[in-house]
C-alpha cells in the first residue's frame, strides 16, 4: 500500500505540467499567427506608402512633357510603326541623339522636352512620329532610372480595354541588360497586350475610383495608381512587387518572436511549478499524510502538532487547520460514540430484563390450570417495542368462580409498561378483595385517580366467569367489543357491550356490568386495537370483519389454535409493514362439568 502511495505522490505535477505545457503550446500558435498577421499588414502599409511615392514620382516623370496626353494616345495608336531605342541615356551619341538633331533643324526654336500639344499638331507626320520615338526613349530611360532606385521588380504604364480584362503596354521600365520580350516575367515591349485575372481587374476599378490600389497575386502585389485617358481607355502607372523575401523574412522573425515567447512562457511555467509545489502540494501531502496517520492511529493531539508545520497563508494552511479541528472533533465524537453506545447497550440490557419482568408477571404457563377440567384458556401478548402497555390477566378468585380481563394502557413503551403493572395488580387486588365486575373496576379506577399526576388512563374489559353455570357478568371500560360464540356450532361474533369511562380519566365514576351466558362447547374472544387497527404498508388497518373470519375460520379449534390463525392472518395482512401498536389476544373455551356432560 505504501508503495503504491510512493508512485502516487507526485501525480498532480504531470497533470499541471500538462497543462502548462498545453497552454505554452496554444500561446505560440496564436502568438505565431498574430505576429505574421501583424507583419503581413505591416508589410502591406509599408508597401502601399512606398508604392504610391514611386507612382508620383512616376506620374511626375510623364507630366513633365506638356504634350504628355497626346503622346500616350499616339504611342497607343502607332505602337507598331515606332522604332523604339529602349536603353538610351539622354545625351549620349545614340539614334535617339541622331533624331533629335534632325528635329531641332526642322522645327528650330522649339524645346523638344517641353514640346506642347499645339507645336506637336503643327509638326507634319513624319516629325510627330520622330518626336514620339525621342520622347519614349528619354521617358524609358527616366522610369529605367526610378526602376533602378527603388528596386522595383516591375514599373509599367498600360491602357486598359472597357471591361478591365487585358492591359496594353505603353511604358516598362527595365534593368540594364534585362530581355525584353512577351514570355511570362520579361520586361514587356510597347504595345503588347496581356489578359488579366479577377484581381487585377477589380483592382484597376478601384484604382479608377478611388485614384489607387493595391492588389495580391501571390508572392506579388500589384499597384495601380490612375494617370488619364488615351483614345478613351484609362491608362494607369503600374507597379510589381515581390514580396516573398519580406514575408519569408517576416515569417522568420515571427518564429524567432514564438520561440522567444515560448521559452520565456516554459520559464515563467518552471517558476509556477516550483512554486506550486512549495505552496501548494507539499503542505497538501502533508495534510494527507496525517489525515491517514489519524485514520490508522486517531492520535488528533499528534495530529494537530505535525499540522502546525504548516504556515501557508492561504487555502492549504486554512485546510491544515480544518483538518486539525475536524480530528479533534472526531476524537470527542468517537468519545461521545462510545458514551452513547455504552449506555445504549445498557438500556438495552435493561429493557430486555424490563421485558422478561413484564412477560414473567403475566400468566404464560399453559395450560395454567390442569386439574380444571371445565374450561380452557390460553393467551399471549407482543409488544411493539421492548416493553409494552398491553395486559391480559385470569385468576380463580375462588372455586366456581374465574376472573378475565383484558386490558390496554394509553402510550407504549417503558412509561407505559410501568403503568400497565400498577394497573394490573391494582386491578387483581381489588378483584380478590370481593365484588361484581363493575365493583372491581370501580375501585380500581378510584385507586389509580389518586394519584395519576401523569395524567395516563386504560381501557380494561373484565368478566367473572362462574364455572358452574356458565353465567359470565362483565364490565366495560372503554375497550374493545368482545366476541363470543352463543352456541357450540355458531360462530363467534362481537357482544356490543355499552362502554364506561377509561380508568384514570376522571374520579367517582360508577361502572354497569352486563351477563353473558356461555354454553359447553362455546368460546370467549378479548384482543386489543392492536389487532383490528393493524395497518399495511398502504394504511390500510386489518378491521374488525378479517378478525372475525380468522376467529371462524376453525370453529371447533382449540384456543391457542384459534389464536394462532387470528395471528397468522394479521401477519400476512400487514406483509412488511412496522408493528405500530401491541398486539395482544386471549381466548376462553367453556366445557361445563365434565361429569355432568359425560352423563
Amino acid at each position: 500500500m505504501n508503495n503504491e502511495n510512493e508512485k502516487k505522490k507526485f501525480r498532480l505535477i504531470p497533470q499541471v505540467m500538462l497543462l502548462f505545457a498545453i497552454s505554452v503550446l496554444v500561446t505560440g500558435v496564436i502568438t505565431f499567427f498574430v505576429q505574421s498577421s501583424i507583419s503581413n499588414t505591416a508589410i502591406r502599409h509599408q508597401t502601399e506608402s512606398r508604392a504610391s511615392e514611386i507612382a508620383e514620382e512616376t506620374a511626375t516623370a510623364i507630366r513633365e512633357y506638356p504634350a504628355y496626353d497626346r503622346l500616350l494616345s499616339y504611342w497607343y495608336t502607332h505602337a507598331n510603326d515606332l522604332a523604339i531605342e529602349y536603353d538610351a541615356e539622354y545625351g549620349a551619341e545614340t539614334e535617339t541623339e541622331a533624331k533629335c538633331r534632325t528635329l531641332t533643324e526642322h522645327c528650330p526654336g522649339v524645346q523638344l522636352k517641353y514640346m506642347t500639344k499645339q507645336q506637336l499638331d503643327a509638326m507634319d507626320p513624319e516629325d510627330q512620329k520622330l518626336y514620339a520615338e525621342v520622347a519614349y526613349s528619354w521617358l524609358i530611360t527616366r522610369l529605367n532610372q526610378i526602376k533602378r532606385a527603388y528596386h522595383i521588380d516591375f514599373l509599367f504604364c498600360v491602357a486598359a480595354d472597357e471591361a478591365y480584362g487585358t492591359q496594353f503596354f505603353l511604358l516598362s521600365a527595365a534593368d540594364p541588360g534585362a530581355t525584353r520580350g512577351t514570355s511570362y516575367e520579361e520586361v514587356y515591349p510597347l504595345g503588347h497586350t496581356v489578359t488579366v485575372g479577377a484581381d487585377q481587374q477589380e483592382a484597376m476599378r478601384s484604382a479608377k475610383a478611388n485614384a489607387s490600389h493595391l492588389a495580391n497575386a501571390g508572392d506579388y502585389v500589384d499597384y495601380y495608381t490612375f494617370l488619364g485617358e488615351a483614345e478613351g481607355r484609362p491608362v494607369f502607372i503600374g507597379m510589381t512587387f515581390n514580396l516573398s523575401g519580406l514575408r519569408s523574412s517576416s515569417a522568420s522573425q515571427a518564429r524567432r518572436e514564438t520561440l522567444y515567447a515560448m521559452l520565456f512562457q516554459i520559464f515563467l511555467s518552471l517558476i509556477c511549478l516550483i512554486l506550486i509545489y512549495r505552496f501548494v502540494l507539499q503542505p497538501l501531502k502533508k495534510v494527507q499524510k496525517n489525515i491517514r496517520l489519524y485514520k490508522e492511529t486517531k492520535d488528533s493531539r499528534t495530529i494537530t502538532e505535525s499540522l502546525k508545520e504548516i504556515k501557508t497563508r492561504n487555502e492549504s494552511g486554512d485546510l491544515s487547520k480544518d483538518v486539525s479541528a475536524l480530528a479533534a472533533e472526531m476524537d470527542d465524537f468517537i468519545g461521545r460514540i462510545e458514551t452513547i453506545t455504552a449506555e445504549k447497550e445498557r438500556v438495552s440490557t435493561e429493557l430486555s430484563m424490563a421485558t422478561r419482568i413484564q412477560a414473567a408477571m403475566l400468566p404464560h404457563v399453559f395450560p395454567p390450570f390442569p386439574e380444571r377440567g371445565e374450561f380452557d384458556i390460553y393467551a399471549n401478548m407482543d409488544p411493539a417495542k421492548e416493553v409494552g402497555g398491553d395486559f391480559y390477566d385470569f385468576f380463580l378468585i375462588d372455586d366456581d368462580h374465574l376472573g378475565v380481563v383484558m386490558a390496554d394502557v394509553s402510550g407504549k413503551g417503558v412509561p407505559a409498561a410501568l403503568f400497565m403493572m400498577a394497573s394490573k395488580i391494582i386491578l387483581q387486588s381489588c378483584a380478590m378483595l370481593g365484588g361484581s365486575p363493575a365493583e372491581i373496576l370501580t375501585k380500581t379506577n378510584e385507586a389509580i385517580c389518586s394519584n395519576n399526576q401523569e395524567e395516563m388512563f386504560v381501557t380494561v374489559w373484565m368478566g367473572i366467569l362462574e364455572i358452574s353455570s356458565g353465567r359470565l357478568t362483565a364490565a366495560n371500560a372503554g375497550h374493545e367489543y368482545p366476541a363470543l360464540q352463543k352456541s357450540p356450532d355458531g360462530p363467534l361474533e362481537l357482544v356490543k357491550d355499552k362502554h364506561g369511562l377509561v380508568i384514570g380519566a376522571m374520579p367517582a365514576i360508577k361502572y354497569r356490568e352486563y351477563e353473558l351466558q356461555m354454553l359447553p362447547g362455546t368460546k370467549l374472544f378479548l384482543y386489543t386495537d392492536g389487532v383490528p387497527e393493524a395497518t399495511d404498508d398502504d394504511g390500510n388497518m386489518f378491521g374488525a370483519e378479517r378478525m372475525l373470519a380468522a376467529l371462524n375460520e376453525e370453529p371447533h379449534a382449540e384456543p391457542v389454535r384459534v389464536l394462532q390463525n387470528v395471528r397468522r392472518a394479521v401477519d400476512g395482512f400487514v406483509k412488511d409493514a412496522e408493528q405500530f401498536d401491541d398486539l395482544t389476544m386471549l381466548c376462553l373455551e367453556y366445557k361445563g362439568n365434565q361429569t355432568e356432560n359425560a352423563s
